[in-house]
């Protein structure tokens, strides 16, 4: 059977509309989201557990809440992951319905890239320390070209932690290019929700309010609280960085919000930008004007399924 994979920028509405898909065909949600694989980390990743309820009914879902925050999960651990939870899914005559907007994760299973898992290089690292963000940019982009690689949107990397950790895999990729562990591509129907810029950005200011009114201010104190370290929490971009910097005293609350909220609207232009990459590298996706009712776009999409 051909899944169906719904994907769009933040704010999109994606997992509402893959949650009221799924109940309607008998399907399963697998997550495509790179920050809503930790536990503990609810508002600021936009779980929105509540979507999943349809009709009082729990659709299932895979691949949210499956390791601690805190950690480091990759892309090649998410491939691993979703391989089993798909599979079980198909061998249950079920359909799988992908969503999310991590675009480097969707693209990675439908196209079978062919990964490893790359251990840390103390050696590499020690030489890139003291570097700028801007430097480690350079030299990321410039493996990438060597490599032919769409392994890492150098706009996603916003701080020299991630930027240093993109270097480390890119190079361990490019030394072992024969000993890569291949995937099967994956046949899928895609489906992208476009939205206005204007309504768009109007959607993430208003849900940026209604998330720290809703307690992610406290959400991220726990995860401190906890032991977690702030270096730790920042790493995971957007809220958990200018949140984290808030909650340690670096920001103010207006400097705060006002930051996360810019920061939001360049990452969803960015998630935008990675699906045209997507398009331009031979993935069709049919986009869908996701501001009309949601029976439309439904309607629409089962279309697409017939």
């Amino acid at each position: 059977m051909k899944m169906i994979t719904i994907l769009g920028p933040t704010a999109s509405g994606k997992t509402a509309v893959a949650a009221r898909l799924a109940h309607d065909i008998g399907g399963e949600i697998l997550s495509a989201d790179s920050r809503q694989v930790y536990r503990g980390m609810d508002i600021g990743t936009g779980k929105d557990l509540e979507d999943y309820v349809v009709e009082g009914q729990l659709v299932p879902y895979h691949l949210i809440d499956i390791v601690d925050a805190g950690t480091k999960y990759n892309l090649f651990q998410y491939q691993q992951d979703f391989t089993v939870a798909y599979n079980d899914i198909c061998s249950r005559g079920v359909t799988p319905v992908l969503c999310g907007g991590t675009g480097l994760y969707i693209e990675a299973v439908l196209k079978g890239y062919a990964l490893s898992p790359v251990p840390q290089n103390p050696e590499l690292r020690q030489s890139l320390e003291g570097k700028t963000l801007p430097e480690l940019t350079a030299l990321l982009e410039d493996l990438k070209k060597k490599a032919g690689s769409v392994m890492h949107n150098v706009t996603d990397v916003d701080s020299c932690q991630r930027a240093i950790r993109a270097i480390e895999i890119e190079t361990y990729n490019l030394e072992h290019a024969t000993e890569l562990r291949t995937m099967p591509p994956i046949d899928s129907v895609i489906v992208g929700l476009s939205v206005d810029r204007d309504y768009r950005r109007k959607k993430i200011s208003d849900r940026l309010a209604r998330r720290l009114d809703g307690g992610m201010v406290d959400e991220i104190r726990g995860l401190l609280q906890r032991g977690i370290p702030p270096e730790d929490l920042t790493y995971y971009g957007l809220e958990y960085k200018y949140v984290t910097e808030y909650a340690i005293g670096k920001l103010s609350y207006k400097e705060m919000f006002r930051q996360l909220e810019i920061a939001i609207h360049q990452f969803a232009k960015r998630q935008m930008t990675w699906f045209r990459g997507m398009e331009r590298r031979g993935l069709t996706i049919h986009w869908i004007d996701a501001q009309q009712p949601t029976d439309s776009i439904l309607a629409d999409i089962k279309g697409l399924m017939a």
